[in-house]
């Protein structure tokens, strides 16, 4: 199964609130494991190559600040097609956590994740592309993610908009 990062998100929260009533992030029903129960049954689905749960470790791993794990996972999560893990390992390579920073790696994954669907990564695109001052690539790329549902998307092509960078057809096409 694959969650959406809206209900990732949300576990997380429900996480960190210390909810009374857990839940699973894969499936949302409600459970009683403990902790370690969790990390146990995460540990199976690893095991039976799961690219979702190594991304989900390795997000754990990141979180302790146990990069180079982090990145194990991730890369073992992007070569078994999970899109996710390349948007993942796109930060670690732009932040240099784990690895030495590489904005071609950087980029690399970002547009494995992008060609994947993945709005945030798309966004990224776009920014880093307007930061290298390819402007027509870089709005090509915040219009597709903000079709894709990413507001941030829509919020830097209202700049893009006022400084001219983009055409009212446009960016009207992108708000539908």
């Amino acid at each position: 199964k694959v969650i959406c990062d809206g209900c990732n998100f949300a576990y997380i929260m429900r996480e960190c609130q210390g909810s009374k009533a857990p839940i699973c992030p894969f499936c949302r029903h409600l459970t009683d494991m403990s902790k370690e129960e969790y990390r146990r049954n995460l540990m199976k689905r690893i095991e039976a190559n799961d690219p979702e749960a190594m991304s989900h470790k390795g997000f754990d791993c990141e979180s302790e600040g146990d990069y180079i794990s982090a990145f194990g996972y991730y890369s073992k999560a992007t070569e078994l097609g999970y899109v996710g893990a390349h948007f993942s390992l796109s930060g670690l390579y732009r932040e240099g956590q784990g690895v030495e920073k590489d904005e071609k790696k950087e980029v690399h994954h970002l547009e494995e994740a992008a060609i994947g669907g993945h709005p945030k990564a798309r966004h990224n695109l776009g920014f880093v592309e307007l930061k290298n001052g390819r402007h027509a690539r870089a709005v090509k790329h915040l219009i597709i993610a903000a079709k894709l549902g990413h507001d941030m998307s829509v919020d830097l092509l209202k700049l893009c908009y006022r400084d001219g960078l983009v055409s009212k057809e446009d960016f009207a096409a992108a708000l539908r």
